[in-house]
């Protein structure tokens, strides 16, 4: 499995190329902004229509993170579903595979601003979780010590061998992590921008995804 280990707040993490957080200790793993049934709201308003595959596709990478760790702890940072009506409308085979997914878990739903709140789709529903010595909530407060939160989608740019890449990012200073969007079709914002420069302090470290994930100074 492709991590990347780092120290946060007195925890050890790991970095999963997937997008993932997986935390040994505690048994848990964690994922942001899934945005499942996004294809479907785009079909809904009208939207240049996108292959609906996206949300089989994002579960079934959850799926694969959860057998390779093993986590007893599922925790979906906010945002899973892309509005109410996506929640509702999810295919009943997708309905299935979550709750298969969730048989014999610990399965924590943290609102988000797109999400409905609870659905009918078993674990529990929260406003933020707490693991001492971190805080699971979807976005980020001010002046939070050991906090874990999603929402921003960060992505940051590499340079190598004359090329320039774009990649999910985890980003991570001495107080925060910002999770990168987990969702298979879910954009970015780059480090680079304001709003980003602006919550993270100057010694951010990014953590890019992918088959190699890999830390640099977060580009500003």
């Amino acid at each position: 499995m492709n991590m990347l280990e780092f120290h946060f707040c007195g925890a050890t993490l790991m970095a999963l190329g997937s997008g993932a957080l997986w935390w040994p200790e505690n048994d848990l793993l964690c994922v942001s902004d899934l945005h499942l049934g996004k294809s479907e709201r785009f079909a809904r308003r009208g939207a240049p229509p996108m292959p609906p595959y996206e949300t089989r596709d994002t579960l079934d990478r959850l799926s694969r993170d959860m057998d390779e760790t093993g986590a007893g702890t599922i925790v979906c940072l906010g945002d899973s579903f892309d509005d109410t009506q996506a929640a509702l409308g999810l295919a009943e085979a997708e309905k299935l595979l979550i709750t298969t997914l969730q048989a014999g878990k610990k399965w924590i739903w943290i609102e988000g601003n797109h999400d409905p709140g609870p659905v009918d789709l078993g674990g529990s529903h929260l406003v933020q979780f707490l693991q001492e010595p971190l805080v699971f909530r979807h976005i980020a407060e001010r002046d939070s010590q050991g906090e874990v939160s999603g929402h921003y989608h960060p992505k940051a740019r590499l340079a190598a061998r004359g090329r320039s890449v774009a990649r999910k990012c985890f980003l991570y200073d001495s107080s925060r992590l910002i999770m990168p969007a987990y969702g298979t079709y879910t954009g970015g914002l780059r480090s680079t921008d304001d709003t980003l420069t602006q919550i993270m302090q100057p010694d951010a470290v990014a953590i890019l995804t992918g088959p190699n994930p890999c830390a640099i100074p977060m580009p500003r």
